[in-house]
């Protein structure tokens, strides 16, 4: 079973809303730095003429066709520079050998123009030719990965390089059932979620694992508890403003660690060696103890509108994890990315019988912040999932707003010495996708569950 369909409201209400709350109701504290000024991103060359779903990620060929991860629709698509459709490489229909597969996937380059697919659910990676066509079928390196590989688009990536899939752990969280006597069955224990993932290299053709770094992710705790009729309330604590760090593998094959505590990149090669670079510029903002319960009230407030805008949310969450408790193992996605947790039903009126699980009645999520004394005393540079490598070498940083700004989403360029040499203005209602070599950028322009998908210039 899966929630990842049904759990990115959190992180959307966490990193959406504060990103709104940050920028529009602090006073900006910080001295001007010696930061590349923020210029708008160049022309747009292409746009598609048929909306799509929702695009997780593309993979860009070298002759300038696309592969496009449609994820809502549950397709790949190859197109050519001006959009057209040139074939369906996976499609939906499960009777056809070309199958995507129940679940959302992920494109990762592999060798030359050929691309992997990364379908969980069948714990497979499809193997795309530069035509197209799917050439053969690999099996993942490990099934217990296999949600992370395929989170393309969800806060996590995995890269190909020098013979290894590089992609960040996840560990096998257990949540037990404690016995209780009585119709209500037992009460969920929930695992204690870590606050740091290995960035993992695994060699697809020896197997073996090898730990690259750790990076620092967002923590979140859930707890619950069940009432006299059987019925399970959940309860979510989150931290809206995480320090946390960020990764990619640039196009040399280096693999970037950005730390959030002090915004500077540790580098690994691929023969393993390390470096560190400078500080990158950054308008420091100081949080005063009146700012952090300002930023939290603001955040409740924006969560609130979005609930009442959304009425169904909240069941639907409740739904998600009534299926979860039904058994088997679950990919929950939270802000730092899916996490797999293995349910386990000890006996009692609510747990197994005859080999079999009662799922329980799960009551609306309740959303809950951290104590406003809890949040750093500056504000991040970015929040988990706002890294991207481009096809020259450079890593785009989504940064938070530190002072008003124009509208639409400023991305810091980091070279591979750790610079910051560019600052770019991404247009409002536009996220990055992809890149192309020579500085071509893909962004989804987003309309609800609908896309438009645009070719533009980096300047």
């Amino acid at each position: 079973m899966s929630l990842p369909r049904s759990l990115p409201p959190i992180r959307t209400l966490a990193t959406g809303a504060v990103w709104l709350a940050a920028s529009a109701t602090l006073a900006s504290t910080a001295t001007a730095q010696n930061r590349p000024a923020i210029r708008p991103l160049g022309p747009t060359l292409a746009t598609t003429s048929d909306s799509l779903g929702m695009v997780n990620n593309v993979r860009a060929l070298s002759d300038g066709r696309l592969l496009i991860n449609d994820a809502t629709s549950r397709r790949v698509l190859l197109v050519d520079t001006t959009f057209k459709v040139l074939a369906v490489v996976a499609d939906s229909t499960a009777s056809t050998a070309n199958a995507y597969g129940p679940r959302s996937g992920a494109l990762i380059a592999y060798r030359g123009d050929s691309t992997l697919f990364v379908d969980a659910a069948s714990l497979s990676m499809l193997v795309i030719d530069p035509a197209g066509r799917i050439a053969r079928v690999m099996s993942v390196p490990r099934s217990q990965d296999a949600m992370v590989l395929a989170a393309g688009g969800l806060g996590s990536s995995a890269y190909y390089s020098d013979g290894h899939l590089v992609y960040r752990g996840s560990p096998a969280l257990q949540m037990r059932m404690a016995e209780r006597s009585g119709a209500g069955g037992g009460v969920p224990q929930m695992p204690t979620q870590p606050d740091s993932m290995p960035i993992q290299r695994v060699n697809l053709q020896t197997r073996a694992v090898d730990t690259v770094g750790f990076v620092k992710v967002p923590k979140t705790n859930t707890s619950m508890n069940r009432s006299d009729d059987g019925t399970i309330s959940v309860s979510i604590e989150v931290n809206p403003l995480p320090v946390v760090d960020e990764w990619a593998v640039t196009a040399n094959g280096d693999v970037a660690l950005i730390r959030g505590r002090d915004y500077h990149v540790d580098w690994i090669s691929p023969g393993r060696q390390q470096r560190s670079s400078t500080k990158i510029p950054f308008d420091w903002r100081r949080l005063g103890d009146e700012d952090k319960v300002r930023l939290i009230d603001s955040v409740k407030a924006i969560r609130d509108r979005q609930a009442a805008a959304n009425p169904g949310q909240g069941q639907q969450m409740a739904q998600a994890f009534g299926a979860a408790m039904g058994g088997g193992a679950v990919a929950a996605g939270g802000a730092g990315g899916p996490v797999v947790m293995r349910f386990e039903v000890n006996g009692g009126p609510g747990g197994a019988t005859s080999g079999q699980v009662r799922a329980p009645r799960i009551s609306a999520p309740q959303i809950n912040y951290v104590s406003p004394s809890t949040l750093p005393d500056y504000q991040p540079p970015f929040f988990a999932g706002s890294a991207r490598p481009d096809a020259d070498g450079n890593i785009w940083v989504r940064t938070i707003p530190t002072k008003p700004e124009p509208a639409g989403v400023v991305y810091d360029v980091i070279n591979d010495k750790g610079e910051a040499v560019d600052r770019v203005l991404v247009p409002e209602g536009r996220v990055i996708v992809g890149f192309a070599p020579g500085g071509v950028v893909y962004l989804a322009a987003r309309d609800g569950m609908s896309t438009k998908l645009e070719r533009a210039r980096v300047r």
